[in-house]
């Protein structure tokens, strides 16, 4: 049977799929955010928690008992092999001996965060921001959780007061764009997308949350070349595959959409916007 879906054709079915690919590509940013990164996009790190580094961290602290700053640093290294009770412990140390220091509080809360407790989390970005009230880090992770709760107009708050400051942040554009992309405010979330992508242009994320919107107003071939970049920067992103298969498939290339829908299924077996392709363009 020969493929012969037109490009209007596609639109009209379009209505009934593309929802599901912009609120799975949201869950999977969102989820992303939850598992990848504890301190600033810095990925874990075992041999970070390893008995040589932790004893030679642990001498320092036994040296400078009343150190804070000691403290604060193993319980870093904790957090970033993953050892998170072990880095709350250090933190709660930390904060007894300085309860000024914003930063613990902020690292503190990325940890809850990890552990899923997001309330002590908010509770302690709240705090760093009482103590430093223009701490961008503190006001763009509280706000990542207020959008995952979908409390999106404290999120937007946070966010805005970041740029507000005339921020260089990029995380507080991509982030109010996708909370503008969940509300299918298109437009203004594809020019916060820019702005991140402007401020770094080597987070693949940002390319793309903004193709997903291109194809959301109807754009794709400006949606390919986005997540033609975001492949290009992360090439085990199945949600960019995924995304990239749907534009070439509005473009009437079903072959090219169906090999990018297959890439992203081997990347990810559950992957709803390649398995919903590929029923349509033929495994």
């Amino acid at each position: 049977m020969v493929y012969r879906l037109t490009v209007r054709d596609h639109m009209c079915r379009m209505r009934n799929f593309l929802p599901h690919a912009i609120v799975l590509s949201l869950a999977t940013f969102l989820a992303a955010c939850n598992t990848s990164s504890v301190y600033n996009n810095v990925p874990v790190n075992k041999s970070a928690g390893s008995a040589t580094n932790i004893a030679s961290l642990t001498a320092v602290i036994e040296a400078n008992p009343s150190d804070a700053s000691a403290y604060s640093t193993r319980g870093i290294a904790y957090g970033q092999a993953g050892k998170l009770d072990k880095a709350v412990e250090d933190f709660d140390r930390a904060l007894q001996l300085n309860p000024q220091s914003y930063q613990t509080y902020a690292n503190r809360a990325l940890v809850y965060r990890r552990m899923g407790r997001n309330q002590e989390a908010v509770s302690d970005y709240t705090r760093a921001i009482n103590i430093k009230p223009d701490y961008d880090v503190a006001y763009v992770g509280r706000g990542n959780i207020y959008r995952q709760q979908g409390n999106f107009s404290a999120a937007l708050s946070d966010f805005n007061s970041v740029i507000a400051r005339d921020s260089s942040d990029a995380r507080a554009f991509y982030n109010r764009g996708l909370i503008y992309q969940a509300q299918n405010q298109h437009p203004q979330a594809i020019e916060d997308f820019a702005t991140a992508i402007g401020l770094n242009p080597k987070a693949s994320a940002p390319y793309t949350a903004r193709g997903i919107s291109y194809i959301a107003v109807n754009d794709p071939t400006t949606a390919f070349s986005d997540l033609s970049m975001a492949v290009n920067l992360d090439r085990d992103s199945s949600i960019a595959w995924a995304n990239r298969g749907l534009a070439q498939e509005m473009l009437n290339k079903p072959k090219e959409a169906r090999r990018n829908y297959t890439r992203a299924i081997t990347l990810d077996n559950s992957n709803q916007v390649a398995r919903e392709g590929l029923g349509r363009v033929g495994s």
